[in-house]
């Protein structure tokens, strides 16, 4: 039995060898060649997608945050505004010397507030209506910077 062993195993050790010594014709190794260049390249084009679209990404988040923050600021100086307005109409009220007067000076108050209030209130349809144009022409720019090949 070790002959036989050793035998079949003297086929395989032949086999091997001469497998080692085969040539690879140079067809098959500029296949190869080829085709891992395509690979890589297909690696490269997909991580440069994904870098684009990272930067379109961030660049949304970005203006979202400074949008919100210019809304947020407008918001407390209306506030503010509304606030100081009331306390002036309060301190004139104070003042009044007649009935007639402290209608007048209510009257007044609540005309000027409406006339701020329009006035916000076109200011703001005006804003968003900007927003939505910008926000909708920055989208198409980066949808189209994040999908269109650099060449």
């Amino acid at each position: 039995m070790t002959t036989e062993t050793n035998t079949a195993f003297e086929g395989f050790k032949d086999a091997f060898k001469n497998i080692q010594n085969l040539d690879v014709p140079e067809a098959a190794r500029e296949f190869v060649k080829k085709s891992a260049n395509t690979a890589k390249d297909r690696a490269a084009e997909v991580f440069a997608g994904s870098e684009r679209v990272t930067a379109v990404i961030e660049n949304a988040v970005t203006e979202s945050v400074t949008e919100a923050g210019k809304i947020s600021r407008n918001i407390q100086q209306a506030i503010y505004e509304d606030a100081e307005a009331f306390f002036a109409g309060i301190d004139k009220l104070a003042s009044a010397k007649s009935i007639n007067e402290a209608v007048q000076i209510q009257s007044d108050m609540l005309r000027a507030r409406g006339e701020a209030f329009v006035s916000r209130a076109k200011a703001t349809t005006d804003y968003l209506g900007k927003l939505a144009a910008n926000g909708a022409k920055s989208a198409q720019d980066n949808f189209a910077k994040a999908y269109t090949k650099t060449a």
